[in-house]
């Protein structure tokens, strides 16, 4: 895609862009309140840039961005994708008294996470320098909201306000024990380090096994997190077209264009107002008007592979009945059982020539209809990059289905 046309496409919204190299190479991150306009200023010709800027201009080929409520929540991942990314073109800050640090004081009992100008030998970790302590200040009380920590300089003998108001778990009167409170800070400290991915894969996981635990309010805690997560909204991220690499094509051994992918989830909790996704991207961009929700009507219980049949039979063959383009690819979100039951029923369907392929969660391994072992692809692979903004786009999006399920429910 041509640079200008990316820029175009750029919100007009808080956010963080990602420029890099013709190869992939992270070259610079940065962080804006209308990233259309910012992006726009390194191309303008009319401007004079320094040296260093202008090498930079010269190297990028592709831009992506990751969208943000706020120029707060901006500041918080542009720092934690530095520090994962490592871009040529960011010049570190001198850690010194001129710029704010986030602070995560491990070293205490019940750590907390506050603003601080002085970094000491005192075995907390430390986050930044960050460039605005406004906004630093702003992202602090976000971050207060998705992982309630102490706030208190010493824990009080009785609940105060923050714990009412939900914005700390009581650690002073024993409401949490300090396994469940250091996971939290682990959970933290997994944003902070930009490492997001990992974090929503961690969360899905412990919701799951708790709930299989019949441990039913620490299995809602996680869940409340990982909505709350993935409400930020990362289907906005600009995706590079499918045209620009061939690799994927060249893995799945796909023949012809791969322009219409189509990706498909499931959500429940021990089979409640369970609902599925259907995600569409065209081109190696989502499409949302070709979105599809789907409620469960025919599995009762904890039967998510009777629960994928259902979403594949009834997307295919609504489309056959209205002779609507087929997918060049479907991604279901599991391992072996969930894509056999997803190939079974195409196949009834007389749709076996469609690739089809899963994902599974746990080491991101990818299973074809035809192949015995998985395909193992590198961390740093393009394809394997797509196919898991796909997944995790089909993932998102059954999650804030779910989610509004569930509330119609409480409400009755």
């Amino acid at each position: 895609m041509d640079i200008k046309e990316t820029i175009k496409n750029l919100p007009a919204s808080p956010g963080v862009y990602i420029m890099k190299s013709g190869s992939g190479a992270v070259l610079y991150v940065g962080k804006a309140n209308d990233l259309r306009k910012r992006v726009f200023s390194y191309f303008q010709r009319s401007r004079t840039h320094p040296g260093r800027i202008e090498s930079l201009v010269s190297q990028v080929e592709r831009i992506d961005f990751i969208p943000a409520s706020t120029g707060a929540e901006a500041l918080i991942y542009e720092n934690g994708l530095i520090k994962q990314l490592s871009p040529k073109y960011n010049v570190a800050l001198r850690d010194d008294k001129s710029y704010p640090l986030l602070k995560l004081t491990i070293n205490e009992k019940f750590p907390r996470l506050m603003i601080t100008r002085e970094k000491k030998g005192d075995r907390a970790l430390y986050y930044g320098p960050y460039t605005s302590a406004k906004l630093l200040k702003e992202a602090l009380k976000i971050l207060q909201k998705l992982f309630p920590l102490r706030t208190c300089n010493k824990l009080p003998k009785k609940a105060c306000l923050q714990l009412h108001i939900q914005q700390c778990l009581g650690p002073c009167i024993g409401k949490i024990n300090e396994e469940r409170y250091n996971n939290l800070v682990s959970q933290l400290k997994l944003f902070l380090e930009g490492r997001r991915a990992e974090l929503l894969k961690f969360l899905s996981d412990r919701m799951k096994a708790l709930s299989n635990e019949e441990r039913f309010e620490e299995a809602l805690e996680y869940r409340q997190r990982l909505e709350a997560l993935s409400a930020v909204k990362n289907d906005r991220i600009s995706y590079r077209p499918l045209d620009e690499s061939e690799e994927l094509k060249n893995i799945l051994g796909i023949k012809g264009k791969l322009e219409r992918i189509e990706a498909f989830d499931i959500s429940n909790i021990m089979g409640d107002e369970a609902c599925g996704s259907m995600v569409y991207f065209y081109k190696g961009k989502p499409d949302k008007n070709e979105y599809r929700k789907f409620k469960i009507k025919t599995v009762r219980g904890m039967d998510d592979y009777s629960m994928m049949r259902e979403l594949v039979q009834r997307r295919y063959s609504r489309s056959l009945k209205e002779k609507k383009a087929l997918p060049g690819l479907i991604i279901i979100d599991g391992g072996k059982g969930h894509l056999g039951v997803a190939v079974s029923e195409l196949n009834k369907l007389s749709l076996d020539n469609i690739p089809v392929i899963g994902i599974a969660k746990q080491f991101e391994h990818i299973y074809t209809k035809s192949g015995k072992e998985p395909i193992i692809l590198p961390k740093e692979s393009k394809a394997l990059h797509l196919l898991e903004r796909i997944r995790d786009e089909a993932h998102r999006f059954a999650i804030a289905y779910h989610k509004k399920l569930m509330s119609k429910r409480l409400r009755r």
